[in-house]
């Protein structure tokens, strides 16, 4: 997501993330030169080189985790023999490791005036949370509203791809965590309400991952710039 803040209170952030979510991060296609496992990583350190050479400063950071705090609660999440972690504990943890991410990540990012490339946001909690395990959505905002306040991006990029081919591509890295043992409809349901999210949310533009890595890393490179152009000319 992009969260286009500049001068007083307004200064731009990116944040990034993926509809299928946990999968994306873990992708090779088959072998370790062409791999999707770190592509995340490579694009994230693309936008920040991209933006580096604008001269903008730059955080790089991730959900749940990006702090001390976030990165301890982000083991149980992810820990597949948690099986027992109810669907409303997991919530909790997931917003609580948000919380703390803005108050000690990227809200101070903004202040100093940086920008901030983040894998994974609030959407994904709507997608797995609630498409996922059927958390409703009334309950997320609730949530959502108790400890971000209204905090959000203005631009979500959203890598998609089919069910089938992140779970293929997962499949290819190694043992699987918590999120990625789930059953393929989990992945669909959590998809749609992706989709139905960037519908209504008009800050989200999605980007076909299926594609081959250089054309997605164009494609997502060149909204950036875009985005970076529309905060030069915003007088704010």
């Amino acid at each position: 997501r992009l969260f286009t803040t500049k001068g007083a209170g307004q200064i731009p952030v990116v944040m990034i993330l993926d509809k299928e979510g946990y999968i994306i991060e873990q992708q090779p296609t088959g072998t370790p030169a062409d791999g999707w496992a770190s592509f995340e990583g490579t694009l994230m350190t693309a936008l920040s080189e991209w933006l580096a050479a604008k001269g903008e400063s730059v955080v790089t950071t991730r959900e749940p985790g990006g702090t001390a705090i976030g990165e301890a609660l982000r083991l149980p999440l992810l820990d597949p023999s948690n099986q027992n972690l109810s669907d409303l504990t997991e919530l909790g943890l997931m917003f609580a490791a948000r919380s703390q991410h803005v108050f000690e990540c990227i809200e101070p990012a903004l202040a100093r005036g940086d920008w901030v490339i983040c894998d994974r946001f609030t959407d994904s909690t709507y997608a797995y949370q609630g498409g996922g395990r059927g958390i409703s959505a009334a309950l997320i905002a609730q949530f959502e509203d108790l400890t971000l306040g209204g905090f959000a991006p203005n631009l979500t990029v959203l890598l998609d791809v089919p069910v089938a081919i992140g779970l293929a591509r997962a499949a290819q890295v190694g043992a699987p965590d918590r999120f990625e043992s789930e059953q393929h409809a989990f992945f669909e349901r959590a998809r749609e309400t992706f989709l139905n999210r960037a519908e209504t949310h008009k800050r989200t533009q999605i980007i076909d991952a299926s594609q081959p890595q250089a054309t997605v890393m164009k494609e997502v490179v060149s909204l950036i710039e875009q985005h970076w152009l529309s905060v030069q000319g915003d007088p704010s």
